[in-house]
């Protein structure tokens, strides 16, 4: 099994624990919407048990960490272990010190949109370094590592199979809420991941070739790949060029193409994950 990490990864896996655990309590539990989560699985839970939610919570955690550290690995396994631990025992403190916990916007449509905000962005943080607050996640990573799906997408497909359980003990108009939700927390976690460090994948086609290529080399520091293409219209040769950048460097190559070359085509993808088989530690 591999290290837990640096003490930087475990400061940074603690903060975005918290901040779950922060927004499951003070948001999700008193909205009472059971959106796609193991929280919101516990929360459904809870009405046939009468056990506290951080205890469920770590029930279930526990079931899905086995399933992520078999078909995952070590590293994700371990880290999402300590992820998992820490955020039950977060909620039992917090039940401890504020039992009776009430809506804090005073609405559960707006404790919800808090809740998406604020568990978005502590599950970004722990999937830029490879870690999971456990539960739902693990099967979002599962499909991601497997089927190549979007971090977002694939815990949207969980989550809603997770929300769906709620047609047992909700009204109509309560589950409907929880699906909606389910779903637009994947969109709100897939801008999160990129904002935290996602990549974009910028194709070009301009006939200021050389500007643009010195550009991207010189200025914004990153490299570039260049390919021959037809166009298929008129079967003219074009040359296409190719780069990798974060959010900041998109930004200035977009506006010194726009500047330099008005007319030329650009393409651009969203990347959310990226392999170097150069960087990579051989096995022993």
């Amino acid at each position: 099994m591999k290290k837990l990490g640096s003490f930087k990864d475990i400061v940074t896996m603690t903060f975005g624990t918290l901040l779950i655990a922060l927004s499951v309590y003070f948001f999700l539990i008193p909205s009472d919407i059971p959106l796609g989560s193991v929280s919101g699985l516990a929360i459904i839970i809870n009405k046939v048990l009468p056990l506290r939610i951080s205890v469920i919570s770590f029930a279930l955690n526990v079931i899905l960490l086995v399933i992520g550290y078999v078909f995952i690995g070590p590293e994700f396994g371990v880290k999402t272990i300590y992820t998992a631990l820490l955020n039950p025992v977060m909620m039992g403190v917090l039940e401890i010190i504020c039992p009776n916990n009430a809506s804090v916007m005073g609405d559960p449509i707006l404790d919800v949109v808090c809740f998406l905000f604020v568990c978005s962005v502590g599950q970004a943080i722990l999937f830029r370094i490879n870690a999971s607050s456990g539960g739902l996640d693990i099967i979002g990573k599962l499909l991601n590592k497997y089927l190549r799906m979007e971090l977002g997408k694939a815990m949207s497909i969980s989550g809603m199979c997770a929300a769906l359980t709620a047609v047992f003990f909700y009204d109509a108009r309560t589950v409907l809420l929880a699906l909606l939700g389910t779903y637009l927390s994947g969109v709100v976690l897939d801008h999160f991941i990129f904002s935290f460090g996602g990549k974009k994948k910028i194709c070009v086609i301009t006939e200021k070739e050389e500007e643009v290529k010195r550009f991207i080399l010189d200025t914004v520091n990153r490299g570039a790949t260049i390919y021959n293409a037809i166009g298929a219209y008129d079967g003219s040769p074009r040359r296409e060029i190719v780069t990798l950048v974060d959010n900041n460097e998109y930004k200035k190559l977009i506006d010194f193409i726009s500047r330099t070359d008005p007319k030329a085509f650009v393409s651009v993808y969203s990347v959310n994950e990226v392999l170097d088989s150069s960087k990579r530690t051989p096995k022993k």
